[in-house]
């Protein structure tokens, strides 16, 4: 008994997740389980993954957070679109181009925050309005609609097509391999992890536990490559997707810089008089938010296959909740990049069941700001359990 309870508490966000599935699966009489609804899950949420990666870092250093990262998606859409329609700018050179952008956005933020110790908060505020209302004035001086399109099939190809797509309602075998192969990924790494934690003498989860985890995960994979094999095929979105989730991953878990993070979300002046440079930890974090919310802008421009002045509206709530619902501490020092997969997954579940339903958008905005407070709430009891 003691065992399961503890393994059900370990796996509360996993369990969750699938209840919170399960529930939408009944109330949409089945939608939300069809091939094309895994494939939407992927695409019109891939955002919320790539935002949440960054915020992540933003949080771990102290519970800060970037409120500019949804009008900076708008931002970089319309100079991207300018750049590669109107001015029918190369699609490489584009892409770099903004990438230049972002690069110097998230030095200039991450400058005033770290060395000129402007609140976090206040600096991306300045950014959340300002890059809205420019983007609205460059599409004004060099449009007479609100958008910008159609955007280059190259460009789409690369952030919303498919990797050896099949046609429709067809069993793509390569995406089903690719998922048994993550799979098997998946069960050696968990092995080789409790292996090397034992031989280091560090705490590890009983053996059950980790099975339990392991099945939920393959599971969860073999799922959406069994799902994900009728829609067409993976999703380039996934693959960027996934990259970013497993270099983060491992830059959270196995690289020192990485713990300096931590370390400063955990005790900040301690961190600075054992000799980390924690204003330099700072800047990076918020320069890493910056070039990753420039990845985001690709991803939602060829979502829309335009460039428009209404991109990026509340995605930094929905970053934020992400990280929240996933287990990262609001003070900072404490989340992890596969407890902020299940947030992010969830708020996707929860955008598309709720869609799918029909709901009305001002109680989507009700209940998706009504989550994250009762998951900090469950956290915090947690720890405070401990």
């Amino acid at each position: 008994m003691k065992n399961a309870a503890a393994i059900l508490k370990k796996n509360t966000m996993l369990i969750v997740l699938v209840l919170v599935y399960i529930f939408f699966t009944i109330a949409t009489k089945g939608q939300m389980f069809t091939a094309n609804q895994f494939n939407s899950l992927i695409t019109q949420n891939s955002y919320v993954f790539i935002l949440a990666t960054g915020m992540l870092m933003c949080m771990l250093t102290g519970g800060n957070i970037d409120l500019s990262c949804g009008s900076f998606v708008c931002f970089i859409g319309v100079i991207g679109g300018l750049l590669m329609v109107l001015k029918e700018i190369p699609v490489p050179v584009a892409i770099l181009a903004t990438l230049v952008v972002g690069i110097i956005y998230g030095c200039v933020l991450g400058y005033l925050i770290a060395y000129v110790n402007v609140p976090p908060w206040i600096a991306t505020l300045a950014g959340y309005l300002a890059f809205r209302g420019w983007s609205v004035a460059l599409l004004t001086a060099n449009t007479t609609t609100a958008s910008i399109a159609p955007l280059p099939k190259s460009f789409l190809k690369v952030f919303s097509g498919k990797i050896l797509e099949s046609a429709p309602n067809a069993f793509n075998i390569p995406c089903f391999v690719v998922g048994m192969v993550a799979s098997v990924i998946v069960v050696v790494l968990q092995l080789r992890d409790r292996s090397q934690r034992i031989k280091k003498g560090y705490f590890v989860e009983s053996m059950l536990s980790m099975i339990v985890k392991t099945v939920l995960i393959v599971a969860a994979i073999m799922l959406f490559a069994y799902k994900l094999a009728f829609a067409g095929g993976i999703p380039t979105v996934l693959v960027w997707v996934v990259a970013i989730v497993m270099i983060y991953s491992f830059i959270t878990s196995k690289t020192t810089i990485g713990r300096y993070f931590y370390t400063i979300g955990g005790n900040a002046e301690a961190t600075r008089l054992s000799g980390i440079d924690t204003k330099k930890i700072m800047f990076m974090a918020y320069l890493n938010m910056a070039v990753l919310t420039t990845v985001t802008a690709w991803v939602v421009m060829a979502k829309f296959q335009s460039a428009n002045s209404t991109a990026g509206t509340n995605f930094e709530m929905d970053a934020i909740s992400a990280c929240v619902v996933g287990g990262v501490s609001a003070y900072g020092g404490s989340g992890s990049v596969f407890g902020m997969i299940i947030g992010a997954t969830l708020i996707g579940v929860i955008n598309l069941g709720m869609s799918l339903m029909g709901v009305d958008a001002n109680w989507q905005k009700v209940v998706k700001g009504v989550v994250p407070v009762v998951f900090d709430i469950l956290n915090d009891k947690d720890k405070s359990e401990r």
